[in-house]
């Protein structure tokens, strides 16, 4: 099983870059067994990329809940660290597809981090408390969406914030670096203000 994989988008900001950036994905919002993956998930859930096109292929469904199911156990860190040292990422976003759907996961990703100093991991998240309570290591970040339960204890001026636009004019009169085409200039080693805009598709 492939735990990390890219997405159309990241084979394109891999190649725009000249670094490699994979992903590791969750099933999005529910798993098969109804599991919450992405629990405080809100208006997303209605325009949420990962539950169609590609994402739902009868084919890509199982290898998520296989790694939702492994995310689990106490193997995961483990498992993780021998997939890293084969594809040899410069950049790994954490979640594609899903969410921190519980503290224990979250700090088994804070341990695989810990684990590659010089591999940078990356997320969106709607799970903004569990991530501010958190103690991150300096090769970790984190973007907050905007369009989850718990988007009110989001500080647009502290906090790096994703929002998302209608057109690429409203995201540059608004004064948000344009991530939609390049995943990497949401996160702080590309974009050195805390506005991460997205385009609607």
């Amino acid at each position: 099983m492939n735990l990390l994989t890219q997405n159309s988008k990241l084979k394109k900001t891999s190649k725009e870059l000249g670094v490699r950036v994979f992903n590791f994905g969750i099933p999005a919002y529910k798993s098969a067994s109804g599991k919450l993956t992405c629990p405080f998930a809100d208006a997303c859930v209605k325009f949420c990329y990962a539950r169609k096109g590609a994402y739902i292929w009868s084919n890509v469904q199982p290898a998520f809940e296989k790694r939702y199911e492994l995310s689990k156990t106490d193997q995961f860190v483990n498992k993780m660290y021998n997939e890293i040292v084969k594809k040899k990422p410069d950049y790994v976003r954490v979640h594609d597809s899903g969410d921190y759907y519980s503290e224990a996961y979250l700090n088994k990703w804070i341990d695989i981090a810990l684990l590659f100093p010089e591999v940078r991991f990356y997320s969106y998240t709607n799970s903004v408390l569990l991530l501010k309570k958190a103690t991150l290591p300096d090769n970790f970040d984190i973007i907050f969406s905007d369009s989850g339960k718990q988007k009110h204890h989001i500080n647009a001026i502290h906090d790096r914030h994703t929002r998302i636009f209608k057109s690429e004019a409203e995201l540059e009169e608004a004064g948000y670096a344009n991530a939609s085409k390049v995943d990497l200039y949401a996160t702080k080693w590309y974009n050195n203000t805390n506005k991460v805009g997205l385009i609607f598709h």
